[in-house]
């Protein structure tokens, strides 16, 4: 019995006739166990699909073709699912082992590394934001991060919030990059916009203020909106890691 299809059987006299009939429903297949690791996998789709805000309990049960009862005997809310995705990702990040000549590069490069993480799983860094990370993927990284700064002689304290700092302004980067595609700038939603031709119109429109009124904002146009996206990127986290640095015996 296949493609849907069912056969049935007559006897007429000495002879069984067979006679497939097309159309009716053959047996259903039985379905894929809900498993913790399915939800994940579905929350991530429906984010690079749809964004942060498609998800929800009803949404994923939708995708899984279940109910949300079924769904809370795997998980008990929505932000446990944002933990368990952030948790997911994390887990792809690589933590190098603490180099004393050079925790100032590894610090800059794992947060390289985070942001290039949230760019392949679109609408997952909205899932960061707000939350205290608890899962093990994620307090690896923290560990990790706690590391380089000690090997850098960073202050307890200052590293302890550094780590904060960094994790909010890596997610917000990314969460600001995918509202950027989702709005109508220079091309229509859901496309990659045009930087260049935005910095030209915005730089126009600096120039062409009164002087007077904006004397700065005039006279620097040009570098306002000079760089791409992952130049301003580098320039923050430089000043966050030499700020890092200035202000780690303030905070011991």
């Amino acid at each position: 019995m296949t493609d849907g299809k069912r056969e049935k059987s007559w006897r007429a006299g000495p002879v069984r006739i067979r006679v497939t009939l097309p159309g009716e429903p053959g047996p259903s297949s039985p379905k894929e166990r809900l498993t913790v690791e399915r939800i994940v996998d579905a929350a991530m789709d429906l984010m690079a699909e749809q964004g942060y805000d498609a998800v929800s309990m009803r949404s994923l049960a939708k995708a899984l073709d279940t109910g949300p009862a079924s769904l809370y005997a795997h998980v008990a809310s929505k932000e446990e699912v944002d933990q368990l995705v952030l948790d997911r990702i994390s887990a792809e990040l690589v933590v190098p082992a603490p180099d004393p000549g050079r925790w100032d590069e590894q610090l800059r490069q794992v947060m390289r590394d985070m942001l290039a993480l949230y760019r392949r799983h679109p609408g997952s860094a909205r899932a960061a934001i707000g939350m205290i990370p608890s899962g093990t993927g994620a307090l690896r990284t923290m560990e990790g991060l706690l590391a380089i700064c000690d090997a850098g002689g960073i202050s307890p304290q200052a590293s302890a919030w550094f780590c904060d700092l960094a994790a909010a302004y890596v997610s917000a980067i990314a969460v600001e990059e995918a509202i950027w595609v989702q709005r109508a700038n220079s091309t229509p939603p859901g496309e990659e916009p045009d930087h260049p031709a935005i910095d030209e119109q915005l730089r126009a429109m600096m120039e062409a203020l009164p002087a007077a009124e904006f004397p700065l904002v005039t006279s620097m146009a040009a570098v306002m909106t000079a760089g791409d996206g992952d130049d301003r990127f580098e320039f923050g986290i430089a000043v966050l890691v030499a700020g890092l640095r200035a202000v780690s015996d303030t905070y011991r």
